[in-house]
């Protein structure tokens, strides 16, 4: 089993890289997160991977950080997601907001992402309730009550998942909605 790869970045071509380990060029497919990321050509690189052996195609998959290999392998567990759909779902989202949409139950966040429909969103939700968060050290359960109705109205208004949640942190836990919505947007507004 190959486990991390570290070579010269020899090709970087969306979402296909080639790494050259002294004199070994290994293809790998990434999430764009973990493409943005890459240093220039000709610079080292070490990327943690999951190797896939199919019947007709070997495929090495490479991870920028653990959470999002450790992500990657829970999808890959969900009948019906193959490598390729979880590939799709990491570069649609990053490992925190897939945890955080896992959590809260919301199939919007994930239909959002190319090649994800609304009875995929609704399996990987059911599949992955209570096994992303805990696996890659995130919460479970987030928000609750009128704090998701808050946090909801918060990305509804343009703030991003991180600015809302760190948002939440700040208010008092018996506060109610509307209330919670003006605090928070005094917080986010300093």
């Amino acid at each position: 089993m190959i486990g991390r790869i570290t070579g010269l970045l020899a090709e970087k071509n969306p979402p296909e890289l080639l790494v050259d380990c002294q004199g070994v060029g290994y293809e790998l497919l990434v999430p764009m997160s973990t493409f943005y990321n890459l240093p220039p050509l000709g610079d080292k690189v070490s990327l943690l991977t999951h190797f896939v052996v199919r019947e007709d195609a070997q495929i090495l998959y490479g991870f920028g950080t653990s959470a999002e290999r450790a992500a990657f392998r829970q999808l890959i567990k969900i009948s019906g997601v193959g490598p390729r759909t979880a590939l799709s779902v990491l570069s649609g989202m990053s490992v925190d907001d897939l945890a955080r949409a896992i959590s809260s139950q919301e199939a919007g966040r994930l239909t959002k992402v190319p090649g994800i429909g609304k009875k995929t969103a609704e399996r990987l939700l059911l599949e992955l309730k209570g096994k992303l968060g805990a696996d890659l050290g995130l919460p479970v359960t987030l928000a609750t009550g009128a704090h998701a109705d808050i946090e909801q109205a918060l990305v509804a208004l343009g703030y991003s998942d991180k600015d809302a949640a760190a948002a939440l942190k700040a208010l008092p836990a018996d506060v109610g909605v509307s209330e919670g919505i003006k605090l928070a947007l005094k917080a986010l507004a300093k």
